[in-house]
């Protein structure tokens, strides 16, 4: 449901779905792919997921930052994402996951943010697909 892109200072996704919220979903299961080994990460606990917007694209941007803020403030890694409710301004969803363990997590890249380089949504034919980059 997603793709790494190549780009020479950052690194970037695209990610699609039959909707915009699995397309967000996807979104956020690639960000946490690009960081750690997301096959040895539990959804074990559930983590609420809120975030406001003026428009698909910065709701995108929040989305993807609160999973990062999870990843980097709270040590919580998330290996599963489903959005309850996406309306015009907000999105509010969960992301299910454990906190970081050092022996079972092994990290691939340091994600500093989400960027709106390149950002991109769009809707085509029966599919959502949004291209993302990320500073790293």
């Amino acid at each position: 449901m997603f793709e790494i892109l190549e780009h020479t200072a950052d690194i970037g996704f695209r990610a699609w779905g039959p909707t915009v919220a699995k397309m967000f979903e996807n979104a956020a299961l690639a960000l946490e792919s690009i960081a750690f080994e997301i096959d040895a990460v539990e959804p074990r606990e559930p983590y609420p997921l809120a975030v406001t917007g003026e428009d698909y694209e910065s709701l995108l941007v929040n989305w993807l930052s609160e999973a990062l803020y999870y990843m980097d403030a709270r040590r919580i890694l998330l290996r599963r994402f489903e959005v309850e409710r996406i309306e015009p301004e907000t999105v509010v969803g969960r992301g299910w996951g454990e906190p970081f363990d050092a022996v079972r997590h092994q990290a691939k890249e340091i994600v500093k943010g989400v960027t709106y380089h390149q950002l991109k949504i769009e809707r085509a034919g029966d599919v959502w697909r949004a291209t993302v980059f990320l500073d790293v």
